[in-house]
C-alpha cells in the first residue's frame, strides 16, 4: 500500500494503491479522502485522467506476460496522478478555509487585528525535524553505573559526562533499561549532546531520585536569588497554615540535570552583578512582523550568525511599553524601567543574508525597530542540539510543603539553549518538571506527568522565545499547569490535557504574543451566589510586573470537561478577571454551555464552538509558511 497523505484542515488526501495477484483496484479521490473500492464516475479534470489511466491500466496489468513488469510503473504513475489530484484539492480546500486573520479581524471590529504567526516555535525554526544526533555513544556501565543494583550512580554519571566533554563532534550518552539513582546535579554544559534511554515506560531507563536539591550540594549555583531572596524580603506568608518563611531557591530555579554554559546567568537578580550587552551596531528600521532589519553598521556580521535584538525601556511612557501592552488603562508595574541596563524583549534569530545595511533575519521581529522603539544588536553564542528522550524521571512520594516553599523535586533546568529538545518524558512527583529559562527554538513533546503529590510547575516558560510544549498530559496537580512566565514570548503549548487542578496561567512579566492552541481542561465547578464558575484564567505574577500579560496573547480552541459541580443544563461561568490587554481567545467550548468574564476584555470568537476546519492554529500557520517557503 502506498499512502500520500498532506494535512488540510485535520483530514487526510490519501491514495492507496492494492495489487492483489494480477489486478489493481484504486480508490477514487473524493472530496480529498480515501473511498475503497468506489466506483464513481470522475468529479474532475485530475479524476477523470486517474479514471482513463486506470481503466486502461488495470486491463492491461491482467495479462501475465507483462502484468508484473508494469505493476511498479502503474503504481508509481498513479501515484504522481493523485498527487496532483490532491495538491489541486488541498489548494482548493486551502481557499475556501476561514483564514485565522479573517476570524481575528471580523471579531476585532475597531480594535487591533494582529495575529502573530506562532509557527516559528520549536526546533529549527519550526521547520526542520529534530535530528537522530549520530556520534560516539558513551555507556554509563563503563564507569560503574549498574541499573537495578540500588547503588547510587552520581559519581558514574558524572565521569561519564567529563568523557564526554572531552570528546570530539557529537555524543550520545545511552543508557540501558533499568533504574539508576541520581543525588547529585549533572551539568550538561556542551553542544551536541544527547542523553538517551531505553523508553519511559515499562522495560524502559528510570532515573531515581531520592533527595531534593536542598539536600544536596550545588555549589554557588543558588547564591544570587537566595541572597535577593533574603535582601527584598521575598517571603510566603499564609497566616491560616501560621505559615511565614523565604521562599524556596528551588521554587521556579535549578535541576538535577542542568543544562547550560559553565557559570552563565540565566536570569538577573541583584542589580549590582548586572553587565549591560556589549551591542555590535543599532537598528534603525524594522516592522513588527518583518523578517529584515536595516542597521547602522553590518561590517562585522556574517550570514548564518546568531543575534540578539536588544529593547530596552527606562521609563513608563517608552516606545517599547506602548508595543507590548497598547493603548490601555491598566497599571504598569514599575519593573518594566527600573533596570535600564537589563533587556525588557530580546529576539534571537539568525542572519539569513546581508544586503547593505540590511539584514535579513530567520524568524520574524515581534516589536518594530524605530527612533521611537530604538534596538541594539549583539552576537549571541547558545549551546546547541542538547537533547534528553526516552526516559522516566522519578521522585519519591514525600510530603509537599506548599507553594513556593518546594524543596527541589525538579528534573530539568534548561537555559542559554537553542536547537535543543526534551521528548518521550515521564516525570512523577516532580516540585517542577522541567524549568526554561534564557532559550529559543526548542522542543518538548510527548511528555507525561504522573503522580498525586502537588507540585509547582509541569512545564515552566520564562524568558524564552519560540519554544513549543506539544503533546502533554498533566494528572499531578500543579498550582501552575501550563504557564507562561516573565518575559516569555511567541511560545506555545500545543496539544496538552490538564486533568487535576487545572489552569491556565499568564504570570505577568511582560509575557506576550503567546499560544494556548488545542488545549483540554479537565475541571470541576465551583459555586457561588452567582451559579456555577470555574477560574480558567487565574495568572499571577509580582505587583511590579503587572498585568498578567501583553498584548496578543492567544487561546485557539480550548476545550472544558467539567467533571462534576454543576448540571448538565447549567451554563459556566469562565474566569478571567486579572489579565491583560488584546487577548484573543477563538474556539472556547466544552460539555456544558459557557459564558466568558475575561478582563480587559479580549476578542472572543466561536464562542462555545471548536474551530473544526482549524484544529491548531500552529500547524495551520506551520503548513501555510511550508507552503510559501517552497
Amino acid at each position: 500500500m502506498v499512502t500520500n497523505e498532506n494535512y488540510q484542515s485535520g483530514e487526510s488526501c490519501n491514495l492507496a494503491i492494492v495489487v492483489p495477484h494480477q489486478q489493481m483496484h484504486i480508490s477514487s479521490v473524493v472530496h480529498g479522502r480515501l473511498r475503497s473500492g468506489e466506483r464513481s464516475e470522475p468529479r474532475d479534470i485530475s479524476d477523470f485522467a486517474i479514471y482513463r489511466f486506470l481503466s486502461v491500466s488495470v486491463e492491461a496489468s491482467t495479462h501475465r506476460s507483462w502484468g508484473s513488469t508494469m505493476k511498479p510503473i502503474l503504481q508509481l504513475a498513479v501515484l504522481v496522478l493523485a498527487g496532483v489530484a490532491c495538491g489541486e484539492k488541498t489548494a482548493t480546500a486551502q481557499s475556501n478555509i476561514r483564514q485565522p486573520a479573517d476570524i481575528i479581524t471580523e471579531a476585532a471590529g475597531e480594535r487591533d487585528a494582529f495575529l502573530p504567526d506562532f509557527s516559528y516555535a520549536g526546533y529549527g525554526f519550526g521547520i526542520d525535524p529534530i535530528p537522530k544526533l549520530s556520534g560516539t555513544i558513551i555507556s554509563p556501565r563503563d564507569f560503574g553505573a549498574i541499573p537495578n543494583d540500588e547503588i547510587d550512580d552520581s559519581q558514574a554519571l558524572k565521569d561519564a559526562l567529563e568523557k564526554a566533554r572531552e570528546t570530539a563532534g557529537p555524543v550520545i550518552i545511552r543508557f540501558e533499561p533499568g533504574r539508576y539513582q541520581l543525588t547529585e546535579v549533572l551539568d550538561l554544559d556542551r553542544s551536541d549532546l544527547v542523553l538517551q534511554g531505553a523508553g519511559r515506560g515499562r522495560g524502559g531507563t528510570e532515573i531515581f531520585m531520592p533527595r531534593p536539591l536542598a539536600m544536596v550540594d550545588t555549589g554557588t549555583r543558588f547564591n544570587e536569588l537566595r541572597t535577593y531572596l533574603s535582601k527584598y524580603t521575598k517571603r510566603q506568608r499564609e497566616p491560616l497554615r501560621n505559615l511565614n518563611v523565604l521562599f524556596s531557591e528551588y521554587s521556579w530555579t535549578g535541576g538535577f540535570f542542568w543544562i547550560g554554559k559553565p557559570g552563565a546567568r540565566a536570569v538577573p537578580y541583584l542589580e549590582e552583578q548586572d553587565q549591560k550587552t556589549q551591542p555590535v551596531t543599532v537598528g534603525r528600521s524594522g516592522a513588527r512582523g518583518g523578517k529584515t532589519l536595516s542597521v547602522r553598521d553590518p561590517g562585522s556580521f556574517e550570514p548564518g550568525q546568531w543575534i540578539e535584538i536588544l529593547w530596552y525601556s527606562d521609563n513608563p511612557e517608552s516606545g517599547l511599553i506602548d508595543s507590548i501592552y497598547g493603548p490601555t488603562d491598566l497599571k504598569i508595574g514599575s519593573h518594566h524601567w527600573t533596570f535600564a541596563d537589563r533587556p525588557l524583549v530580546r529576539h534571537r534569530t539568525k542572519i539569513t543574508n546581508i544586503q547593505g545595511e540590511t539584514l535579513g533575519l530567520a524568524s520574524p521581529l515581534p516589536h518594530p525597530v524605530s527612533d521611537r522603539v530604538p534596538a541594539e544588536i549583539a552576537l549571541w553564542a547558545p549551546l546547541e542540539r542538547i537533547g534528553i528522550e526516552d526516559l522516566r524521571f522519578t521522585f519519591p512520594n514525600s510530603p509537599s510543603f506548599g507553594h513556593h516553599v518546594e524543596r527541589g523535586y525538579n528534573a530539568v533546568y534548561l537555559t542559554g539553549a537553542t536547537d535543543s529538545w526534551i521528548r518521550n518524558i515521564e516525570i512523577t512527583n516532580q516540585d517542577a518538571g522541567i524549568l526554561t529559562d534564557d532559550s529559543v527554538h526548542v522542543t518538548i513533546s510527548d511528555l507525561i506527568f504522573s503522580g498525586n503529590r502537588p507540585g509547582h510547575y509541569a512545564v515552566h516558560m520564562g524568558s524564552v522565545e519560540n519554544v513549543l510544549v506539544q503533546n502533554i498530559d498533566i494528572f499531578s496537580p500543579m498550582i501552575h499547569s501550563l504557564t507562561f512566565n516573565t518575559k516569555s514570548l511567541r511560545s506555545v503549548y500545543k496539544n496538552a490535557t490538564v486533568r487535576a487542578k487545572a489552569v491556565i496561567d499568564q504570570h505577568a512579566g511582560s509575557n506576550h504574543q503567546n499560544l494556548f492552541d488545542n488545549i483540554t481542561l479537565h475541571l470541576t465547578a465551583n459555586r457561588g451566589e452567582d451559579g456555577p464558575s470555574y477560574p480558567v484564567f487565574d495568572g499571577s505574577g509580582a505587583p511590579y510586573w503587572q498585568p498578567g500579560h501583553g498584548r496578543y496573547n492567544t487561546v485557539w480552541n480550548l476545550k472544558l470537561i467539567v467533571e462534576g459541580g454543576m448540571a448538565a443544563d447549567e451554563t459556566l461561568s469562565v474566569l478571567g478577571t486579572a489579565e491583560g490587554p488584546d487577548a484573543r481567545i477563538v474556539g472556547l467550548h466544552g460539555n456544558r454551555p459557557l459564558t466568558l468574564d475575561y478582563r480587559p476584555e479580549p476578542v472572543v470568537a466561536h464562542l462555545n464552538e471548536r474551530v473544526t476546519e482549524i484544529p491548531s492554529l500552529y500547524d495551520f500557520q506551520l503548513q501555510q509558511r511550508r507552503a510559501r517557503e517552497e
